[in-house]
């Protein structure tokens, strides 16, 4: 078990060892209040994969309309 002091300071360390498989118990004075354990690499299942549809189709739709005279600004909508 370590201090919250020795955690802060030495907290690359302690990740390494997590990286290799070992746990680290954190404490305050003589009570444990944490644990730093590995985690195993999750799916993130809220991303789709590569190439999923995710939205309908659109339809795209040129539609070019001409006012005014000639010299006028023209705007296409």
């Amino acid at each position: 078990m370590h201090t919250v002091h020795f955690t802060k300071t030495n907290l690359s360390k302690l990740l390494l060892d997590v990286e290799d498989g070992k746990q680290v118990v954190i404490g305050r004075g003589k009570k444990p209040i944490a644990r730093m354990v590995p985690c195993a690499q999750l799916p993130n299942d809220s991303r789709p994969e590569v190439g999923t549809v995710t939205s309908k189709a659109l339809k795209i739709v040129e539609k070019r309309e001409i006012a005014g005279r000639v010299g006028d600004t023209v705007v296409y909508f």
